[in-house]
């Protein structure tokens, strides 16, 4: 088993992520009870995709988000750099390109729109990722960030956090092909910008009108923004 430290070393993330990817898509529906669905449409609707529009998901693993995305009419492609994630969704009908987030193998302003869920805490320089994002898409091009937040009430808050160190790992021991992974995972979490914190490195990173919407009491938040 596998898993990353919080150096966030890239080669231990892709290894760790590698490990989870067999059982990943069943894991996050048990961990979230069901609402990563819910996550998935709410992001794709956030964007304000069009039919023709060209979409980047951005650490897209086993591409089930890159599908909810390709419902709007838009072409999308699924980028990430672990290959057993991208070969856990070989099945799903979407372009795939194995991509580190800081060295994107796409050219200036070709994208309408880009994104990221759950991904950007992974990377070892997510200022750097964000502003690769911005490189790739055109001006007046829009940018969601769907990743986990800090909760806003305090009680939730602790019975939250106390989750992730216990809950969490229980769980992930009883489904998760590489439990070992979601130790790391629970702490990237706690370890992880809160919201307006996050907006404010959005916008250092060259992204203008950002903006975030919480979900699950500020467990989860999704961040927009706009290319100038």
């Amino acid at each position: 088993m596998s898993r990353a430290d919080l150096d966030k070393d890239p080669h231990d993330v892709a290894a760790m992520f590698d490990g989870v990817a067999r059982r990943y898509d069943l894991t996050n529906t048990v961990l979230t009870a069901g609402q990563d669905r819910r996550w998935r449409r709410l992001t794709r609707d956030a964007l304000g995709l069009r039919p023709g529009e060209r979409v980047l998901d951005l650490a897209a693993g086993t591409c089930v988000s890159t599908v909810e995305l390709r419902l709007s009419g838009a072409w999308c492609v699924a980028a990430d750099f672990s290959l057993g994630m991208l070969r856990a969704g070989a099945h799903r009908p979407v372009p795939k390109v194995a991509a580190d987030a800081l060295h994107l193998p796409f050219r200036d302003g070709a994208f309408d729109a880009v994104t990221i869920s759950f991904g950007l805490r992974n990377v070892a320089d997510p200022d750097a990722a964000l502003a690769e994002l911005a490189r790739v898409t055109r001006p007046g091009g829009r940018l969601v960030v769907c990743e986990f937040g800090r909760p806003r009430v305090a009680p939730f808050r602790a019975a939250y956090y106390v989750g992730l160190e216990h809950v969490l790992p229980a769980i992930a021991r009883r489904v998760s092909s590489n439990p070992e992974a979601y130790a790391y995972l629970g702490e990237s979490i706690r370890d992880w910008s809160a919201q307006p914190e996050l907006a404010r490195r959005i916008a250092a990173a060259g992204w203008s009108g950002v903006a975030w919407r919480d979900l699950a009491l500020g467990a989860v938040a999704l961040h927009r923004a706009t290319r100038p």
